[in-house]
């Protein structure tokens, strides 16, 4: 099956990639446990249905989502366009920093190509900034990796608009990961969507469901895994948090009744109708999802639908950080 082409990047940073991107975390950690044969399928699934683009990352597992990532694409890497990341390191106590030192990433790209089994990957991303490291430093490292083959384009995720011009600066940037949904809209007034699309370079819109609260599907923790990070530790989804986030939810979910689609369609579909330079990165471990998602690409939102939709969720309307503190300090603000 062939599904919309979208371009990242420009001149010839430029990347072809899927409309819709298939993000492989939840196949490893977060949201509780995984079976990895129904994961492996259900990459499998979602090359079967067009969708080119896989997103991974060394910190998720840590390192056993490449692993499994490599697996299921060993026969089939000429169909994929690869993403992975480097620049969160778990310490032994489960937290994470930031390393953005050349000395890292250039070992740590060499065991992610080991781990995924390739010999270069398509698009590589500084997952989080180090603040102890001039992006300087970190992109002229990143940049002889590309002259080495062992990337072909460069990414980074949770920038803001000052670190992205001064990567952009050292090396072209091809693709900005950061969180983009109906319940988190910041980068639409940081400055962060106007930098982007000022320099040519593709927004990746990760977390495009919310994690999950805006497929309508979820209206406790109860029912979450014991591991499951939602139920443990996401602000959004404690409390009064999770009581007025579902309002939000509610009045998405009354539209895309009227649509005849599923809220999860709607939700992918207002992203998509944001620009051909964005492409939302869904996450999903089972086959059961694909097909719902895939949809959304032939959902046709009018001027009146979107402003529907603004009005529903406008921009700040999400009650509580997107991330618990420690990891809300690792945002490049």
């Amino acid at each position: 099956m062939e599904l919309e082409q979208r371009t990242l990047g420009s001149g010839d940073a430029a990347l072809a990639v899927s409309a819709l991107g298939l993000g492989c975390m939840a196949m490893s950690h977060t949201y509780g446990p995984a079976d990895e044969a129904e994961s492996i399928a259900t990459i499998h699934a979602a090359l079967d249905a067009g969708i080119t683009f896989l997103d991974t990352s060394d910190s998720y597992g840590p390192h056993h989502n490449e692993q499994l990532v490599g697996r299921a694409i060993a026969d089939r890497r000429d169909q994929v366009v690869l993403a992975t990341k480097f620049g969160i390191r778990r310490q032994d106590d489960g937290s994470r920093t930031a390393d953005g030192r050349p000395e890292y990433l250039r070992a740590a790209c060499d065991a992610s190509l080991n781990r995924l089994g390739v010999d270069h990957v398509d698009l590589y991303y500084q997952h989080r900034v180090d603040p102890d490291v001039p992006i300087e430093e970190t992109w002229g490292a990143l940049s002889e990796l590309v002259a080495a083959g062992k990337v072909r384009r460069l990414g980074i995720s949770e920038a803001s608009p000052d670190t992205i011009r001064r990567a952009d600066a050292v090396h072209p940037v091809t693709a900005l990961q950061s969180e983009w949904s109906l319940w988190t809209r910041d980068v639409e007034t940081d400055g962060v969507l106007a930098t982007v699309r000022e320099l040519g370079i593709g927004f990746v819109a990760y977390s495009p469901l919310g994690r999950g609260l805006l497929s309508g599907t979820i209206r406790d923790v109860d029912g979450l895994d014991d591991t499951d990070y939602r139920r443990v530790a996401a602000p959004r989804f404690q409390g009064d948090n999770l009581a007025t986030n579902l309002e939000l939810v509610d009045r998405v979910t009354d539209i895309a009744a009227e649509k005849a689609v599923t809220p999860s369609q709607l939700a992918l579909a207002w992203l998509l109708a944001q620009g051909p330079d964005v492409v939302p990165l869904f996450g999903t471990k089972r086959t059961t999802y694909l097909a719902e998602n895939v949809g959304a690409v032939a959902v046709d939102l009018t001027d009146d639908d979107l402003a529907r939709i603004d009005a529903a969720a406008p921009v700040g309307s999400a009650a509580g950080d997107r991330y618990p503190t420690a990891m809300m300090g690792m945002l490049n603000g």
